[in-house]
């Protein structure tokens, strides 16, 4: 297979690195972006001509027909990510896009009750199946399109919490938190950021409580959790603004809050590089 090294990276990425690019602009003849974060725990949206397929740290996605992709950064992404593309015609081309370096916020709490720190033996079980059904939601590889629309904030409400954060309960640093946190009041209604199909629908998990995961095409789903009501079932389309939940405190919480999580499949992303800043204040 012909093997193609192209590295286009011009200026103009480089110093939007830490912003999120919302104007179309060519990397070479082929590739165009239509929007990117290129920091941990962003992505990249774009357009490659005969586009069939690409690869991303040993992860493998879908063009559409048009060519279209979508792939993102965990947050502890190393700096330098390469991509290679499939085309039509067999022949595959890599792509470098470089990283801009964060830091992340650490939150020391204190007086946290046990059951929040470690989860006793006889949930274990519990858990296990939790995680089973959310995994298998977010393996899902659809044909859908909504992660081509600009998202919209799925609440409104106050940023208690922040992706890429590390929680230190009394004293015991836990894994870093991936969600975007919108404190207000339980019964604040949930709507959905973009269009796409409920792939899971869950009352009352052990750690999320109330969650839903929301299927927007080809890997990108967004994770709500701590939902005091659903108001969507599993397999029903939902539109860009629709109503799908309420704000509640359920699961393992100290209070009232939406957490929103966006995955490309099994890679965590940060929610705030798709939404407006300030688009959560009421």
């Amino acid at each position: 297979m012909p093997l193609l090294s192209v590295n286009k990276v011009k200026p103009l990425s480089v110093a939007i690195a830490a912003l999120v690019s919302l104007n179309s602009f060519v990397y070479a003849s082929e590739l165009t972006i239509v929007r990117q974060a290129l920091q941990p725990g962003g992505f990249v949206l774009g357009t490659l001509t005969d586009c069939e397929s690409y690869t991303l740290n040993s992860k493998t996605g879908r063009c559409d027909d048009k060519g279209q992709f979508i792939f993102g950064f965990g947050r502890d992404a190393k700096l330098q990510q390469q991509v290679e593309f499939k085309l039509k015609n067999g022949q595959a081309l890599l792509y470098n896009f470089p990283l801009a370096a964060r830091t992340y916020k650490e939150d020391k709490i204190t007086g946290v009750a046990s059951k929040y720190v470690a989860p006793p033996d006889s949930v274990i079980k519990r858990i296990a199946s939790d995680n089973k059904q959310i995994g298998a939601a977010r393996k899902v590889d659809s044909d859908l399109n909504g992660y081509q629309q600009t998202f919209i904030w799925p609440s409104k409400g106050r940023i208690s919490g922040v992706y890429g954060s590390r929680r230190i309960f009394n004293n015991v640093p836990k894994r870093p938190h991936f969600g975007l946190d919108v404190a207000a009041p339980t019964g604040t209604e949930v709507v959905a950021p973009a269009a796409g199909i409920i792939r899971l629908a869950h009352n009352d998990m052990y750690y999320s409580g109330g969650t839903i995961i929301l299927d927007h095409g080809y890997g990108l789903t967004s994770t709500f959790i701590h939902l005091s009501k659903l108001d969507v079932k599993e397999g029903q389309v939902v539109k860009q603004g629709d109503k799908i939940a309420e704000i509640g405190a359920t699961g393992r919480v100290t209070g009232a809050h939406l957490d929103w999580r966006i995955n490309w499949f099994s890679e965590r992303l940060d929610p705030a590089f798709w939404v407006k800043p300030g688009g959560n204040k009421k």
